[in-house]
């Protein structure tokens, strides 16, 4: 009889429990048992074998309808002590596990891969990839789990701020969630009809200037402002804060730190630090507005999956048992093209970190382009068209030359 263990690790995406539902189901229809471990690796790590119980069909009647996850989740990672990793494998095999459904992000895939290799081939793993910041290395078009319902809730939350914002003549900078890439703020930006939205990857390589990015929202409100609006919503992917220039971060007194001075990026009020910011630019070219800065992230992980990831969640469920069943081994499960594809660990991996590579924003992508199209923001050509130009001129006082030199 084959024993399956399934395992949640990193932060909660809608859809984690599609997959332990569906995945619970399939294994039991072949006899197998299947083992439902608590809080990732937490406890495993210690040889503590009281947090994980068998599940059987009752267990998951229904919960793909829910958020969340009902085995817990944790960042607990095996891999940084060899001797904790050698106990979940040795808790594993305690368990009577010989596959493993893997259900998590990057550090979840990469734990995943590191238990099986150490488990010498006697503890076949799959990993469903998950996470709301559709960055794992999924062919192209091909989302995460959990990120179709996180857009379509952060969406939801966005048209109430532009709604708010246009009854009251004010400005949000929300920051979403997406600390590698822009996934999240473009798709829920773009869907909510945002004024504009700022990812790191449409930014040169390398630091990304504060001054940049405040300047470029300057611009937006400024021209939003001649046109007779003057209020909406600014999206910021999370990841530009990571890319900031820490020489100009240096010069601003209340930014948290460590005991060495240096700014903890961790802890860094990104929307905060923008609206001040740009609030003093507008201040130099008199105009004076309401912005309010908000961030959207928590609220998206545990929210009831939409129908996309419910159905989504389910195929990769039982596609994970059946590869597993069928002599797959240390791969990531994918549906493509309405079938369930293996891709294997190795191929995900990026050869200079060995870590699981991270899908960046194609700025190049129909949906960027199109997303930047519909957006306001202040182009070169406006600086040469002679009507906007006086618009702009009445409502900041700066002449052609200054406002050239000021948003160009």
């Amino acid at each position: 009889m084959s024993t399956f263990g399934i395992v949640v690790g990193g932060g909660p995406a809608p859809g984690i429990n599609g997959v332990i539902g569906a995945a619970t189901r399939a294994a039991r229809r072949t006899g197998a048992r299947v083992i439902g471990i608590h809080q990732g690796f937490q406890w495993l790590m210690e040889g503590n074998l009281e947090h994980s119980r068998e599940i059987d069909d009752d267990a998951v009647t229904d919960i793909h309808h829910r958020g969340g996850s009902i085995l817990g989740t944790s960042r607990a990672n095996p891999t940084r002590n060899p001797d904790h990793l050698q106990q979940v494998v040795e808790s594993l095999e305690r368990l009577g596990i010989d596959h493993l459904v893997s259900i998590g992000g990057d550090d979840t895939c990469s734990s995943a891969r590191r238990v099986g290799e150490a488990a010498s081939g006697e503890i076949r793993v799959a990993h469903v990839p998950k996470t709301i910041d559709n960055d794992l290395p999924l062919p192209e078009g091909i989302p995460t789990f959990g990120y179709e319902t996180a857009r379509s809730v952060a969406s939801t939350l966005l048209a109430t701020l532009l709604e708010d914002a246009r009854t009251t003549e004010r400005w949000y900078i929300t920051v979403l969630m997406g600390r590698n890439a822009g996934h999240l703020a473009l798709g829920a930006g773009q869907s909510a009809g945002a004024t504009a939205m700022l990812v790191a990857e449409e930014f040169p390589e390398g630091p990304i200037g504060l001054t940049s990015v405040a300047q470029t929202i300057e611009a937006t409100i400024v021209k939003r402002t001649a046109e007779g609006q003057p209020h909406g919503v600014i999206v910021l992917a999370e990841g530009i804060g990571d890319r900031l220039d820490p020489g100009e971060l240096a010069e601003l007194s209340d930014l948290p730190r460590d005991d060495h001075g240096h700014v903890r990026l961790a802890e860094l009020p990104l929307g905060r630090l923008v609206r001040d910011q740009v609030q003093k630019g507008l201040s130099q070219v008199g105009i004076k507005t309401t912005i309010v800065a908000k961030d959207i992230g928590y609220e998206l992980r545990c929210a009831s999956p939409n129908a996309f990831d419910q159905e989504y969640t389910r195929d990769l469920g039982v596609g994970a048992v059946e590869l597993l069943l069928a002599g797959q081994n240390n791969v990531m499960v994918t549906r493509q093209m309405d079938q369930i594809v293996p891709i294997p660990f190795e191929d995900i991996l990026d050869a200079e970190t060995g870590r699981t590579r991270v899908r960046l924003l194609n700025t190049q992508s129909l949906a960027f382009q199109t997303a930047r199209k519909l957006q306001t923001r202040l182009d070169p050509a406006d600086l040469d068209h002679a009507e906007q130009v006086a618009r702009l001129m009445a409502v900041t006082g700066l002449d052609q030359q200054a406002l050239k030199a000021r948003y160009s």
